[in-house]
């Protein structure tokens, strides 16, 4: 593994989640691992765990940490072969990456989706023209089509909760005023698909996913029958797929409240709505594991690290 850009790297995910919570025993058990290390974070996009959780798991490797808004700090990137730097753009990825290389050891990046062009965004080029010009190892902290950091944090914290072997797993949409990436989602059904449980997908006709994805899902639009005996239930908007970026549904009706949750764990990757998303009542429950999906934000990146750095020794 030398990049960690999607739930696909991951070569088995019982093992990795079980020496994540092995490892949340003791945080700092490998800090001499990424002594005299430099990860270098660079942020398209705004963010708060992902940014926290990823300069912790480092620290607590032994590594220091480099930290560049790239939407208001560096030049405007140019990403095509052969392209006249005649507009608007500044500086090529070809040498922002070369450059990035020299100065640390692990390259991160954000970059969201754009939510316009569904070509451009699915061709990933920032985390992608890193992958590619880069000399050293690229780890992926959410970009237009994926969140794997999110997705494994999940896998922890779904293991740390369950009480049956086979869980019933339930990803469902909700409503949102604005149009969101399908990223957290993709990377959720992906996951799944490397777990051994019942797993359905709940959305309004409509709403579906790039069916590349979800290819051989359980696909239920009835929501209060996708929801019957889950155990676990992830609520999540994405904007639509085939529509490209549109948001041409607000039902609220699809909002998670604690009677359709049931008896089930909640889980949201954060940030949320209140009251759209999910009421008050949930979010604010014993059911929630919102919580502890944002601290295992933590070891599922100490996790990546920890591999890239061992693999590189």
């Amino acid at each position: 593994m030398k990049h960690y850009l999607s739930v696909n790297d991951i070569d088995s995910l019982p093992d990795w989640v079980e020496e994540a919570i092995n490892l949340k025993k003791d945080p700092y058990q490998f800090e001499d691992l990424g002594k005299r290390k430099t990860l270098c974070l660079l942020f398209f996009n705004n963010s708060l765990r992902t940014r926290l959780s990823t300069q912790k798991a480092a620290m607590n490797l032994g590594m220091e940490v480099m930290v560049m808004n790239f939407g208001n700090e560096g030049w405007a990137l140019e990403y095509g072969d052969g392209t006249i730097m005649d507009q608007g753009t500044s500086e090529h990825i070809k040498e922002a990456a070369q450059v990035v290389s020299q100065y640390c050891d692990i390259v991160a990046l954000r970059a969201f989706a754009g939510l316009v062009d569904k070509a451009k965004d699915e061709a990933e080029e920032v985390i992608n023209g890193f992958a590619k010009y880069a000399s050293i190892p690229v780890v992926n902290m959410e970009s237009s089509v994926g969140h794997p950091l999110q997705a494994l944090a999940d896998a922890i914290t779904m293991a740390e909760n369950k009480k049956k072997a086979r869980p019933k797993v339930v990803l469902s949409w909700a409503p949102h005023p604005k149009a969101l990436p399908h990223a957290v989602a993709n990377s959720f059904v992906q996951m799944m698909k490397l777990q051994d449980a019942e797993f359905v997908i709940t959305h309004p006709k409509g709403y579906e996913l790039n069916p590349e994805i979800t290819e051989g899902c359980q696909i239920e639009h009835d929501q209060q029958k996708a929801l019957e005996n889950a155990d676990f239930v992830y609520v999540k908007n994405w904007s639509n797929y085939a529509d490209y970026g549109k948001v041409v549904n607000k039902d609220l009706n699809w909002t998670m409240t604690e009677e359709k949750l049931g008896k089930a764990k909640f889980m949201h990757c954060l940030p949320v709505r209140r009251n759209i998303v999910v009421e008050d009542a949930v979010l604010d429950g014993t059911q929630s594991l919102v919580a502890e999906q944002a601290k295992n934000r933590i070891f599922s990146a100490q996790i990546v690290l920890k591999k890239i750095l061992e693999q590189n020794k």
